[in-house]
């Protein structure tokens, strides 16, 4: 068919493929065999077994025995639109990620699924596999015409039997997830991360449907189910995990010395708090995978905005800027760190007095982790305890009220200055585990393998009359990454990051110079 032909017949061209209305990809059969021949050998794959693999199979084991004689599909989620034909980068679906440790490095639309082992008996009560679109052979249209697969496009792909030997999981080619879903599935249930990848979920569907399993309600409770079981198995870190989160660590303080290198820049620019987003959001891209959540850099009044992410405000000398920002590494675990910082180097009278008690707090609830018999709520509690003694003796609570009755269910007037929860568990998700139980999560005792933040603040808005005009208008964080050791004491993993009034006057003195 001539170009002027291929013209006139574009009234009858779909939506779909008016995508590639304004480029020309040759069609021939002359080109495709010329584009995919006399290519030299691939190098040899020399990538050993991932460190993840054994304890990435040791989480599939604990997972399978949660549920015996049950298929278990596990999405890693397609590429997400950012605009028109332009994806986001592709990150895997937490749970997915847990359970193959594959961490960056793997493909968009793969798909795990454990299958149970008939048989019974002793040990693993299911065998993964791992469904994904391998590389195409470099002589098929892919290779050189499929933007979000080919490989002139996105790089070489792995090959399954790369990834076999990389995760130790058998792996088979996702044309054939439908056929292994349907298999047998009128003897057993299948449960999938819904959210996942609604493809998947619905290729589950029909299988279910086309076996009799048409209660959507049973269907449904069977996967919240499932996870929830996968939030709760992520409580525990293993040590593996832990090192992953102390490295997530290490590049984050990289990342904040860089961004107080850049506070003279910040204060002359416009837009200095972006002047700051980007020093570390650069670190965090160079040594690791890049950032594990959008930075909170906020200066002056805009800390007081607890999810400030617009970051397009200037940055005064008079100020402090409160820096909420994590680096996640290529595993996808990821640090989650909060300093408040005053720009100058030194804090003023009514700053440092705001600092000190946030850190007070801070310190109560690590203290409180290090002790025998405590529950996750506690944390929080020995927390609020300092804040709301301050908020008294500062003047700030309705006349009258005590600190102890602030406290009392029936009151949390201090509350008012710290709306936020204090922790949160840490891991893949900078929110972790967070379809776990209540009582698997808040009213959890503390054990070893808990990773965790403990972040109090208080915030006092420009506009907020309920206190002492010096306090308006400030807000201070301090967000430290905790883990409980073996021997049920609580470590902070952000210790080498300044956190003490005058150690962080320290600190941005001597790097900005």
């Amino acid at each position: 068919m001539t170009e002027e032909k291929s013209a006139a017949s574009s009234d009858n061209q779909t939506l779909a493929d008016r995508g590639n209305n304004r480029s020309r990809q040759p069609a021939n059969s002359a080109f495709r065999e010329f584009i995919g021949s006399n290519w030299g050998p691939r190098p040899e794959n020399t990538q050993g077994r991932n460190e993840s693999a054994p304890w990435a199979a040791a989480r599939r084991e604990a997972l399978g025995k949660l549920f015996p004689n049950k298929r278990l599909v596990i999405p890693a989620g397609p590429l997400k639109v950012r605009n028109n034909d332009c994806d986001y980068r592709f990150r895997p679906h937490s749970a997915f990620a847990h359970l193959t440790g594959t961490g960056t490095d793997f493909e968009p639309d793969a798909v795990l699924v454990l299958e149970p082992i008939r048989d019974g008996g002793e040990g693993p009560t299911h065998t993964a596999v791992l469904y994904f679109r391998p590389r195409a052979s470099r002589s098929s249209e892919e290779f050189y015409g499929d933007p979000r697969y080919g490989e002139l496009w996105v790089g070489v792909r792995p090959s399954l039997e790369e990834v076999e030997h990389a995760t130790g999981i058998a792996c088979a080619h996702i044309d054939s997830l439908g056929d292994a879903l349907a298999k047998d599935a009128g003897t057993l249930e299948l449960c999938v991360v819904s959210e996942a990848d609604p493809s998947v979920t619905e290729l589950v569907n029909q299988v279910r449907s086309q076996n009799g399993a048409v209660d959507a309600q049973v269907n449904a409770a069977n996967d919240a189910k499932l996870l929830e079981a996968l939030a709760e198995l992520r409580l525990i870190k293993d040590q593996w995990e832990i090192e992953q989160l102390e490295l997530a660590v290490s590049v984050t303080k990289s990342g904040f010395e860089k961004l107080i290198r850049s506070l003279p820049r910040a204060t002359e620019h416009w837009r200095g708090e972006r002047v700051l987003e980007g020093a570390f959001g650069a670190v965090a891209r160079e040594e690791g995978n890049g950032l594990g959540y959008d930075t909170i850099a906020a200066s002056g009044n805009h800390a007081n905005t607890l999810h400030w992410i617009t970051n397009d405000g200037r940055v005064l000398e008079s100020d402090m800027v409160l820096v909420d920002a994590g680096a996640e590494v290529d595993s996808l675990y990821t640090a989650d760190v909060t300093r408040t910082l005053p720009v100058s180097g030194t804090f003023s009278a009514a700053q440092r007095k705001i600092y000190q008690a946030v850190l007070d707090a801070a310190d109560a609830s690590f203290a409180k982790a290090n002790e025998p018999g405590v529950r996750f709520r506690d944390l929080h509690n020995a927390a609020m305890e300092v804040l709301a003694e301050r908020l008294e003796s500062w003047g700030c609570l309705p006349e009258g009220v005590t600190a102890a009755q602030s406290l009392s269910a029936e009151g949390q007037y201090h509350r008012r200055w710290m709306v936020h929860g204090t922790s949160h568990h840490l891991g893949l998700d900078v929110h972790d585990c967070a379809q776990a139980r209540r009582e698997m999560y808040m009213d959890a005792l503390l054990e070893p393998g808990m990773c965790f933040t403990i972040e109090p603040g208080l915030y006092f808005r420009a506009d907020d009359l309920q206190v002492p005009e010096e306090l308006r208008g400030q807000a201070v964080r301090i967000e430290d990454d905790i883990v409980i050791d073996p021997d049920g004491s609580a470590r902070r993993i952000t210790a080498d990051i300044p956190r003490e009034t005058d150690d962080v006057e320290n600190w941005v003195r001597s790097l900005r110079g």
